[in-house]
């Protein structure tokens, strides 16, 4: 089987790299955007013809949220015309796609563990020009798995996680949003989960989410971060309003995976033993 992966570099293309070496009977090529240009479509059209995937995992994206607001059009090509692309390339092809979007398609003004078929309705750019990619893959009929993902961290790559490792190193009082509510993704699970899926016997298109088990708040996620490093810095929390930023946030991610664990058999670990083996991993 031959597996494309774009995002070479990014936090999930990276551990997806990491684990592709166990899987001595598949050819995988990798990708970033010297190789296949997301703001190019007709070259990613042409590069999908010179390699000739049979799955294509696109975990590339622009996701600059902050930044989106003020190139949206850039972001559409990316987000949206790219994945556009892909899914008719697969269609054509009879190939298949695995898409990698985001908890940013929901509005976040639910209390309750959101599903697949929830409303959607994006708060900012970056989360309407991945749900544009994910309409366009539903509308081509092609046979592809929409995964929703949220607040990705990895050992790879700039995230959370070392950002307030490196704050939490510098000083000696920080302050962190406590009214925004979901689960983080260790880039390793979602990769596992991936080529588990890819490897299925029981491939079923649709959309599915992914996180980690449990329902915490980024100053909760910060605050464990502190406990397993053995930092002192005092944490502040603050609300969402204390810390405007260009792009709304949900103030609700917490995706429901259900789904993905009953059809796939995919195993969902809790977010802070994946953060535990996340900083290890750092460590060593």
């Amino acid at each position: 089987m031959k597996i494309l992966v774009t995002g070479a570099y990014g936090q999930l293309g990276s551990e997806i790299k990491e684990l592709s070496l166990i899987y001595l009977s598949d050819t995988f090529v990798f990708v970033d955007r010297e190789e296949m240009p997301l703001d190019d479509v007709s070259r990613v059209f042409d590069v999908l013809e010179e390699i000739g995937p049979d799955v294509i995992v696109n975990g590339g994206a622009y996701t600059a949220v902050d930044k989106a607001e003020s190139e949206p059009e850039l972001v559409d090509i990316i987000n949206h015309q790219a994945v556009e692309t892909m899914a008719t390339w697969a269609v054509k092809n009879r190939k298949k796609l695995i898409q990698i979007s985001t908890d940013y398609v929901f509005q976040g003004n639910r209390d309750m563990p959101l599903k697949e078929d929830e409303p959607t309705d994006p708060l900012n750019v970056y989360g309407l020009t991945k749900l544009k990619g994910e309409e366009a893959i539903l509308k081509s009929g092609a046979d592809a798995i929409i995964i929703r993902t949220a607040w990705v961290y990895s050992s790879f790559g700039a995230n959370f996680v070392k950002t307030m490792i490196r704050l939490m190193t510098e000083r000696d009082e920080i302050s962190v949003i406590n009214d925004q509510v979901g689960s983080p993704t260790y880039a390793r699970d979602l990769a596992k989960a991936i080529l588990d899926i890819i490897h299925s016997e029981n491939w079923q298109k649709g959309i599915c989410h992914f996180s980690n088990e449990g329902r915490i708040s980024w100053y909760d996620f910060a605050v464990a971060i502190r406990e397993i490093k053995n930092l002192n810095c005092k944490i502040n929390p603050i609300p969402t309003t204390a810390y405007p930023t260009p792009a709304a946030r949900p103030r609700y991610s917490l995706l429901d995976k259900g789904k993905i664990k009953s059809i796939f058999g995919v195993e969902v670990p809790d977010w802070k033993d994946s953060l535990e083996v996340m900083l290890n991993r750092l460590e060593g």
